[in-house]
């Protein structure tokens, strides 16, 4: 029988892993957010809302030049870790040292705390924005990957999913996801990025959304057919006319981006996580 030799990966690699992403995902836009941003202050056509994308952009400038975040709520810290199957901990928990790398950077970087330890009651605040929301899957190979999000409340306060039935169909899908995003308005601070979950279950299908929305801002879906619902989801909710923070135009939302997932067969779960586009902020490293 062969055996295959485990990567050992100590713990402290990805703490100071977790740590940098953090700052990063605050204080630097990524390219592909920045130039989804250019491209939609060149097609504007309401002068207050291209006003507002010109600014948005000037302010990631500034945020990238003086590591300053780019938004007030730095967010709460969402960890998608997809963990190589032959590789080996050492040196302490995996969660402490995400949780670790997390209160680093939220404390010598300056950024806000806003996790509290109870929902109810005292929600006294935890003061160093932990702990993460950590999602694990383990894969092949011999590769640690790590996406983090900073998650502000605001456009996460917006989102929303729904169990429809099967005979609702496609057009429920995209019913729920037009009425979300127009229900949301100026309050998920748009342009949005709006990540779409279909199938999977109750508690799954959420994820399925926010993970959805690591995708490079705008790629093209590799499914022909979520890719022409892609596009006609975000023709239609830019026709709505919210506009970049409200002030009204066709810049409602940079992108869609659908994921889906088997389900059962009395079910059709959806859900829509919305990503605040001028802190769009994800990031991704191997280890």
């Amino acid at each position: 029988m062969t055996t295959i030799p485990l990567r050992e990966v100590n713990v402290a690699t990805v703490r100071d892993a977790i740590e940098q992403l953090c700052l990063d995902a605050n204080y630097v836009a990524a390219d592909d957010v920045r130039a989804a941003f250019a491209r939609a202050a060149e097609r504007e056509v309401a002068k207050l809302g291209q006003r507002v994308l010109l600014q948005l952009l000037d302010n990631m400038t500034i945020a990238a030049g003086e590591r300053v975040p780019m938004c007030q709520d730095t967010g709460t810290v969402v960890v998608f870790a997809s963990i190589g199957q032959d590789v080996h901990f050492v040196g302490g928990s995996l969660r402490d040292a995400i949780n670790d790398g997390v209160r680093r950077a939220y404390t010598a970087g300056y950024l806000r705390a806003s996790m509290v330890a109870r929902p109810i009651g005292t929600r006294s605040n935890t003061r160093d924005n932990t702990p993460a929301v950590l999602h694990l899957d383990i894969v092949e190979g011999s590769d640690v990957e790590l996406i983090v999000f900073a998650k502000g409340g605001g456009a996460e306060n917006m989102s929303r999913m729904c169990m429809l039935t099967p005979g609702d169909g496609l057009d429920g899908v995209k019913d729920f996801v037009i009425e979300t995003v127009e229900i949301a308005g100026p309050n998920a601070c748009p342009p949005v990025i709006v990540g779409v979950g279909v199938g999977g279950t109750f508690d799954s299908v959420g994820t399925l959304a926010k993970l959805s929305l690591a995708r490079q801002v705008g790629s093209e879906n590799p499914d022909p057919e979520l890719a022409a619902l892609e596009a006609e989801l975000l023709q239609r909710i830019n026709a709505l006319g919210i506009g970049p923070h409200g002030f009204g135009g066709r810049t409602t939302a940079l992108a869609v981006h659908v994921a889906i997932a088997p389900t059962h067969i009395a079910s059709l779960p959806v859900a829509v996580n919305l990503q605040c586009g001028p802190a769009a902020r994800v990031r991704r490293l191997v280890i």
